[in-house]
């Protein structure tokens, strides 16, 4: 098991930037993957970045080239550096957790972060 904790969400201004950061309960590098789902109201939540143990990053198409996943393996830590945020990035975002296989995920999710842009 792992326990995920985030932080870092705000209220912004369009335009603006935010690092969220997700602190695992175990090391990170036994984790088969890391990744951050949004949910806005009303909506379904979505895949915004994904971090496999290894392998390529995977990025939403509405993120791609404004958000970055990464993480140090030191501190347990992964973040989501969002750039020129837009009112559509409003959501909560939260962080995930994969002990599973690629085959059969077992996926953990932290309590989420508010993100609120104002345009």
């Amino acid at each position: 098991q792992v326990r995920l904790v985030e932080s870092g969400g705000a209220l912004v201004q369009a335009g603006e930037s935010l690092r969220l950061s997700c602190a695992a309960s175990r090391p990170i590098f036994s984790i088969n993957a890391m990744g951050w789902y949004r949910q806005a109201p009303g909506d379904q939540r979505e895949l915004v970045a994904t971090m496999p143990h290894s392998g390529s990053t995977n990025y939403a198409d509405s993120v791609k080239g404004r958000f970055t996943i990464s993480r140090d393996n030191a501190k347990n830590t992964v973040y989501l550096q969002m750039n020129n945020l837009k009112p559509e990035d409003t959501a909560v975002y939260y962080c995930t957790a994969d002990l599973g296989t690629a085959w059969s995920p077992r996926i953990y999710w932290g309590q989420g972060t508010q993100v609120t842009v104002s345009s």
